[in-house]
Order: structure tokens, then C-alpha cells, then sequence
């Protein structure tokens, strides 16, 4: 199964949710049958008519079951648009035989993924104000693009799909609105909010029975019960709405990337205490998008089993992403929230644009006003009138010698009940359960001390919780110790903008370097994704409101899609390598005013290519690169070959007649804006090409930083292009003085025109192989 990235991760989401959003689903267990949903990939389509498509699956299943009735019965989905397969049910012993057939190129188990505004546009130099100029304005708000999601529906009722001001729908939209449960595609439908449609057979069949929409409070149709994708929909291409706030918090004007952009929502997760999404139905939404003729596709889920998923089988996103991209569609996919450990970071594939998540300049300062009258100052959401002094109690456990967490408190515990506690935690998990335990025990409030680089105000909804450092809670403390009747008074949070509030990578946010394919940086890019300001049913987070702070990659990720439909707008015919390549190579790798960019963790430390990629995604610049380094097809065929893929399977892969290079494959020539090598034994070349889409006649020369005992040379330093030289290649000579192996150390390659910065991070690792002779 997948997950939206972030579930979403939203920064007061209750507790019981955790366990649910961050393990493996306990509470969704597939039917106990022996058969199984499978999905068979047959690769590119060998027809253009879908019908003749689904009648050869239909063939091709009832020559293992026996029978068109149950091939009718066993199938689920025809994939007959940007490829060819089915998803069905079957047993071990009857996939195995599919398998067997001729012009299969996988059969692979279906499984349940995860879902993993007012400041950030601004923030990141894409200002609405007419007085501006910028890229929102050179693209008319991207007014044509077309962005798909794959998500968890969308509330068409929301100002931020309003059509206002919009033109017609554009005449090569194919796709349509599926009325539904509480959704009339008439209505519901408009030119803002063009498509619409859902996909559920496969989670049902997961599940063994048809969804109950009463227990889980969810519709059978396009409308969003998660909030989560109306919430990601507002973010990439949402109309602008005024005065916006979450009770007065963070007010302004919330609005998309792409504010004139047009949204079609691919509803394939479900409210099953999270969301969750089915291969079988991400896969028939990836089929349908690129059928519809969706320009972007912005995927804010990811799979549990990040170490695994590509290097044992590919995924629905793997190969519905693979397909959408070779025509054309750039896919923006969530890093994940598994951070801040390494080696977590999702959707991997060089196709995919990964994006991981970065905060804003922006906080919520709370002030905690102690019994003595000394303010000191915390992170929280408070809303509401000032609680007024109340008495404030440290729950010591005297069975336990490190500070107090909280944690053995219980429902019935009457020493906290109606006070506000205080609580020391080292961690994101232990901070969300120590506020849920005080709650539970009729406390007041509670002052969060929390050892870690988490910097975002993230407790539980409905109830006062502050955090703060623990040096802050170190003195609230003493204060507590020194005094015989400890009281506190806990204020509102009021929206603080700017200095000296700092970028940071989020902690939640998903590291590199890829388990599947090391030699392929990911994440690509950083985008805003920390306390997020969007759209949400009305009955999101049980309040009366239209709007929303969410967290995690899952909003990163709609950012970066809103992005990539102003530069698709401004660049029509570059390809999703090239786009992609444009973000990377001008990412910020300082914050907007200069300043160091830190990534969240324990400890906190200065960001790093596997933190953020590129950088934080600077639009304007992308805008105009200069050099591109570009990709197609046969790249993406290479780094297939790369992973151990036969010429037999690329070829139903791909529809493309390829041999694979005889011997060793290297991934280091892949045409990526990076450079990673994971393995440096003594010396290695590679080789890139770059593109010039700037001026005709331009000259550029090599700036290189060199990792910490990594000697780079370059051949040729120095590019020249003119009328008739447009891609120029270079090769790349990377050795190391190491004697031992060593970490990853980091570095960077730019070229400069004088105009543009055209920077490629660099990663190595050196790691030199044991002799044997050595061992005794």
C-alpha cells in the first residue's frame, strides 16, 4: 500500500493517528482468500485501441482460468492507455502461470501505499502583487497548464477552486468528472476544477469487503473526507482567496503555485484511519491521467517499504511515473517523512522529481508568563482567550532518573488535572503522546522541553501545547523547584515573519542517500512544507474552518508541482529531464537573505546534498538556468540496464528494440544535474552534456568545490556554444587521497556565464576494498 506523505503529518494530528500514519496497517488486513490482488504489466501498448487492449487481458487471463466468466470475475482494471496490464485477483499459483505467458513483463503483488498559501509563495519570491515581476507573471499563473493529483479527492465547494476569472477549458483536455457519493460532476465541475474521478476497486479488494463510508466516514466518489488532497490542490493551483487564516494565524491571501493552472483530482487513497491507496488503483489513476492529458502529476505518497520496493519489484508509481514522464508529464513525488534518519528517502527513480521539505521563514511565538511575571517565549498554535494563571506541576517519576516525559501518566492521575504540566521528551513521537497523556488526565496544558532539532510547533488538536527548548524548560523548571505555589499563564500565538526566524530542512523530512540506487541523488530538491497554510473540508480537524496548517513532504511536493506548471508554461517544449534539471542546478543552498540552511536532526547540523538536494527551490532562477542537463527514454533505458533489467523486459518496458551494454553497466554517466559516487576506490570518470537554453552565444566556465580529500578535474573547463553548438559534453575525473574509507563528503560543480550559476552538488564517498591477503 502507499500513503499520502504525510497523512499529514499535520502538526496537531491526534495521537492514536501515529501509530496508525507511521506502521504498517494493523487495522486494514487484507481478505484472509487465497486469492490476492495481482498486478499484471505488460509494458507499452502494443494497440492504440483500448478496447482491442482490454479484450487481449481478457484473452490473456482466461487462458489460465479457464473461462471469459472468470476472467470477467478475477479482473479488476484494464490498463489500456499510457500502458498496458491489469490488476486482478488471483492466487500464488495462478499469478505464477500468468507470469509464464508470453510478452509479461511482471506480475507483482498489489500493495497499500500511504499519504505521506499566506507566507510560502512570497517567501520564495513569487509575489502576487501587480507590482511585481516574476515568473507567476511572465506565465500568466501558469492560465493552460493542467495539474493532475493522485490523492485523496478534493471539496469542490472551497473559494480556492472557484473559476473566477478564468478562461475556457483547454481544448485538449480529454478527461471528465465522475459524479459520486455527495459529488454532481455538473456541479461540482467547473473551469478551475476539470476533472475529477476516483478509483477503489482495489482498496476493496484488499480489504475483503465493500467500504464502509459510515465507519470511516468517507464518499464514494471524488469528494475529499482526508482533507488531505484538497489541502495539496490548494497549494499547487488553488485561486487566490483573501484574508485567510487559521483563527487569525498566519492571515493573508492563500493561493496555488499556478493560480491560473486548471486541477484534475485522481482520488486513489482513502479514509481508512489514514489514507491509504492501493497499487491496483494508483496505477489505474496514473493510466487515466495520462490518457486526460494532465501536463504535471503531483503524488504526495510513498511506500512503507522504502529499502526494498525497487531493487526486488517495481511499483505502480515506478511504472505508472515511467510511463507518464516518456510522454512528456513531469511527475513530482513526496521524499517521505521518515527523517531525519539516512537512507529513507522514497520514490527514487531519475525520472521522478523527489522533493523534500523545508520550513519558512515564518513562526508562532506563544508567550508563557511564569508565576514570578518572567515571559518566556514558546512555539505553539494557540488560539483563543489568555487561560489566565493557572498552577503549574513537573509530573516526576521517581522511578525513572532522566527528566520526566510524561509517559507514566494515566487517565485517573490527579496530579495534573486542571494544571499545566510540564514535560522534558527527545523526540517527535514521545511529544505528540506526552500532550495526548496530559489531556487524557484532565491537565490544563502542557509546556513541551523537547531534545531534538524539531523546530515546528507540532502537538495535538485542542489543547494547549507549547514547545520549547530545553534550556527553556530548564528554567521553567528551576522556577518550578524554587517555588512553594508554581503558576503560569499561558497567551495566544501571534504570526511572526522574517528574520530572525530561519530555513531549515524539516526534521520529518525524508534523508538521502537512495537505498535502491545510491548513485542517483535524491531527494532532487527542497520545497515549503513545514506548518503549511491551506484548504480543508469544513469538517477537517473538527473546526469551523476553511482553512489549515498541514506538514510533511505531502505539501513540499504540490509546491514544486505548481512550480513546474509555470515553467511548463513558459517552456513548453522542454521535456520533464530538462525541467527538472532547471530546479535543481539553481536551488538555493542559503536561505533567500543569505543565511546558512540547516537540516532538523539530533543534532541539528548545516544541510547537505542528501538533506535537500539541489537546495531550496529557487523559481525565478529556474526560470532562466542557462544550461540544461536533459534526459529521454533511452537515459532512463540505461539506468535500467543499470539495475540488472533484460533487453527482453526493456523492450515491453519501454516498446523500444535495446541491447544492453555487455559487462558493467555504469549508473555515473547518467545525465543527472549531480554527481554521486557512492564507492570511490581510486579514481573514476564520468561523463555529462548540457544543453544551452539561454543565449545563442555564451561561454562557461568550471568553478569547482572539491568534497574534503577529493581531487576533481574537469575536461574541457571551459564550454562554448554558439549558433550551431547547442550541447556540448564533458567528462568528469573524480579521485581521492584517502587511504581509509570514509563518509560522504560534498562538493559541487558549477558553470558560469557571468549571468547564470548552473551548479550540480557533488557526493562521494570513498570506499576502498579489503585486502584478504590482510587477514589472519
Amino acid at each position: 500500500m502507499s500513503s499520502l506523505h504525510d497523512g499529514g503529518l499535520i502538526f496537531i494530528f491526534l495521537a492514536s493517528l501515529i501509530l496508525i500514519l507511521n506502521e504498517k496497517v494493523s487495522s486494514v488486513t487484507p481478505a484472509q482468500a487465497k486469492s490476492k490482488i495481482h498486478i499484471v504489466y505488460l509494458g507499452m501498448r502494443q494497440h492504440h485501441d483500448p478496447e482491442l487492449i482490454t479484450n487481449t487481458h481478457h484473452e490473456m487471463l482466461t487462458t489460465v482460468l479457464g473461462s471469459k466468466e472468470a476472467s470477467v470475475d478475477s479482473m479488476l482494471y484494464s490498463y489500456r492507455h499510457g500502458f498496458s496490464g491489469f490488476a486482478a485477483k488471483l492466487t500464488e499459483a495462478q499469478a505464477q502461470a500468468v507470469s509464464e505467458l508470453p510478452d509479461v513483463v511482471q506480475v507483482m503483488p498489489s500493495r497499500l501505499h500511504k499519504l505521506k498559501t499566506t507566507r510560502s509563495w512570497d517567501y520564495l519570491g513569487l509575489s502576487s502583487s501587480h507590482s511585481s515581476t516574476n515568473l507567476l507573471h511572465e506565465t500568466n499563473m501558469g492560465d493552460g497548464i493542467i495539474i493532475g493529483l493522485l490523492d485523496s479527492g478534493i471539496w469542490p465547494e472551497s473559494k480556492v477552486f472557484s473559476d473566477k476569472g478564468l478562461g475556457p477549458i483547454p481544448s485538449r483536455w480529454k478527461g471528465g468528472c465522475s459524479s459520486g457519493q455527495s459529488f454532481n460532476a455538473t456541479k461540482h465541475c467547473n473551469r478551475k476544477l476539470i476533472g475529477a474521478r476516483y478509483f477503489l476497486k482495489g482498496l476493496e479488494a484488499e480489504i475483503g469487503e465493500p467500504l464502509n463510508t459510515t465507519e470511516y466516514l468517507e464518499y464514494l466518489s471524488p469528494r475529499d473526507a482526508l482533507g488531505h488532497g484538497t489541502h495539496t490542490s490548494s497549494i499547487a493551483g488553488g485561486s487566490p482567496v483573501v484574508n485567510a487564516s487559521y483563527y487569525g494565524l498566519g492571515f493573508g491571501t492563500v493561493r496555488g503555485g499556478a493560480p491560473g493552472a486548471r486541477l484534475a483530482m485522481y482520488k486513489a487513497c482513502w479514509n481508512l484511519g489514514g489514507g491509504f491507496c492501493s497499487d491496483a488503483d494508483i496505477l489505474k489513476a496514473f493510466d487515466k491521467a495520462i490518457h486526460d492529458g494532465v501536463d504535471v502529476l503531483s503524488v504526495s505518497l510513498g511506500s512503507d517499504d522504502i529499502l526494498f520496493t525497487e531493487i526486488i519489484k517495481p511499483d505502480s508509481i515506478l511504472i505508472g511515473s515511467f510511463h507518464a514522464v516518456a510522454q512528456g508529464i513531469s511527475v513530482v513525488c513526496a521524499a517521505g517523512n521518515g527523517g531525519p534518519s539516512a537512507q529513507t528517502v522514497d520514490n527514487t527513480a531519475p525520472w521522478i522529481l523527489t522533493v523534500a521539505a523545508s520550513s519558512i521563514d515564518r513562526s508562532f511565538p506563544t508567550p508563557i508568563t511564569l508565576g514570578n511575571n518572567r515571559t518566556v517565549m514558546g512555539q505553539a498554535m494557540l488560539i483563543g482567550n489568555h487561560t489566565g494563571f493557572a498552577s503549574l506541576v513537573y509530573p516526576d517519576d521517581p522511578h525513572v532518573e532522566s527528566p520526566s516525559n510524561c509517559l507514566s501518566i494515566s487517565p485517573n492521575d490527579t496530579s495534573v488535572a486542571g494544571k499545566v504540566a510540564l514535560c522534558f521528551t527527545s523526540g517527535t513521537f514521545e511529544t505528540q503522546f506526552a500532550a495526548s497523556f496530559v489531556k487524557e488526565a484532565r491537565g490544563l496544558g502542557v509546556i513541551i522541553a523537547e531534545n531534538s532539532g524539531n523546530t515546528q510547533a507540532s502537538c495535538i488538536s485542542d489543547f494547549p501545547c507549547i514547545k520549547v527548548s530545553y534550556e527553556t524548560g530548564s528554567q521553567i523548571l528551576h522556577y518550578i523547584s524554587s517555588t512553594r505555589h508554581p503558576h503560569v499563564s499561558l497567551s495566544p500565538s501571534k504570526t511572526h515573519v522574517g528574520k530572525p526566524v530561519p530555513t531549515n530542512v524539516a526534521y520529518f523530512s525524508s534523508r538521502g542517500p537512495s537505498f535502491p540506487s545510491p548513485a542517483v541523488l535524491k531527494p532532487d530538491i527542497a520545497g515549503p512544507g513545514a506548518q503549511i497554510l491551506g484548504a480543508v473540508p469544513p469538517s477537517d480537524l473538527k473546526k469551523n474552518t476553511e482553512f489549515a496548517f498541514h506538514s510533511g513532504t505531502s505539501m513540499a511536493t504540490p509546491h514544486i508541482a505548481g512550480i513546474v506548471a509555470l515553467l511548463k508554461s513558459l517552456h513548453p517544449h522542454w521535456s520533464p529531464a530538462a525541467i527538472k534539471s532547471a530546479i535543481v542546478t539553481t536551488g538555493w543552498t542559503t536561505d533567500p537573505s543569505g543565511e546558512p540552511i540547516f537540516a532538523e536532526g539530533d543534532p541539528t547540523k548545516l544541510a547537505d546534498p542528501f538533506d535537500f538536494g539541489g537546495g531550496i527551490v529557487n523559481p525565478n532562477r529556474a526560470a532562466d538556468p542557462g544550461l540544461v542537463y536533459d534526459m529521454g527514454t533511452a537515459d532512463y533505458i540505461h539506468y535500467l540496464c543499470t539495475l540488472g533489467y533484460n533487453n527482453s523486459a526493456i523492450f515491453q518496458f519501454t516498446e523500444q528494440s535495446i541491447r544492453c551494454p555487455t559487462g558493467e553497466h555504469s549508473i555515473l554517466d547518467l545525465n543527472l544535474p549531480s554527481i554521486t559516487i557512492p564507492s570511490l576506490q581510486n579514481s573514476t570518470s564520468l561523463t555529462r552534456n548540457v544543453t544551452n537554453v539561454g543565449a545563442v552565444n555564451s561561454t562557461y566556465k568550471a568553478s569547482i568545490i572539491s568534497p574534503a580529500g577529493i581531487t576533481i578535474t574537469v575536461k574541457p573547463d571551459t564550454l562554448i556554444f554558439d549558433s550551431t553548438i547547442k550541447t556540448v559534453t564533458f567528462s568528469v575525473t573524480v579521485s581521492s587521497i584517502h587511504q581509509v574509507n570514509t563518509g560522504y563528503s560534498f562538493g559541487s560543480l558549477t558553470w558560469i556565464d557571468g549571468v547564470h550559476a548552473v551548479r550540480s552538488p557533488i557526493s562521494v564517498r570513498t570506499m576502498i576494498e579489503e585486502s584478504s591477503a590482510n587477514d589472519s
